[in-house]
């Protein structure tokens, strides 16, 4: 495992970070609908600066470290850890809240990817780096 501050020199963490506005642009090609104001600035802000912050706190920080402390969770399948896929899980049905179903089951792959920083890292730091990028692709292709 690597340490904290190591994740800028893991080659997997630029190809994690390449891969939210590739999949974002792919999303646009496709024609996925969706509803974002250009001129809610703050809603901006909040979406790539504050949230990601938060939300990895809570849900990498807490809920993963949480079920990662408890064996049955430490499994891996495919390389995944059931506390990743559990995270994942929940924090997809939480986006249901502000999100269309669709694009709140599509959160569960970037999910996947922030939970197996946390856990390749051991710590949230790239997480929330990973989150912040894959939020501003998404607001740079989707907000006009």
């Amino acid at each position: 495992m690597l340490k904290r501050r190591e994740f800028w020199n893991d080659y997997l963490f630029w190809i994690a970070a390449a891969c939210g506005p590739v999949c974002c642009l792919l999303l646009v090609v496709a024609g996925l609908p969706v509803n974002y104001n250009p001129l809610n600035w703050l809603l901006i802000f909040w979406s790539v600066l504050v949230y990601p912050v938060l939300e990895e706190i809570v849900f990498r920080g807490g809920l993963q470290t949480f079920l990662m402390a408890r064996e049955v969770f430490k499994r891996r399948y495919l390389g995944v850890s059931l506390a990743n896929v559990v995270t994942s899980v929940l924090f997809a049905v939480l986006h249901l809240v502000s999100h269309a179903p669709v694009w709140a089951a599509l959160i569960f792959i970037p999910s996947l990817v922030f939970g197996a920083a946390r856990d390749r890292y051991d710590g949230i730091a790239a997480s929330i780096i990973l989150h912040m990028l894959y939020n501003a692709g998404f607001i740079a292709l989707f907000v006009r």
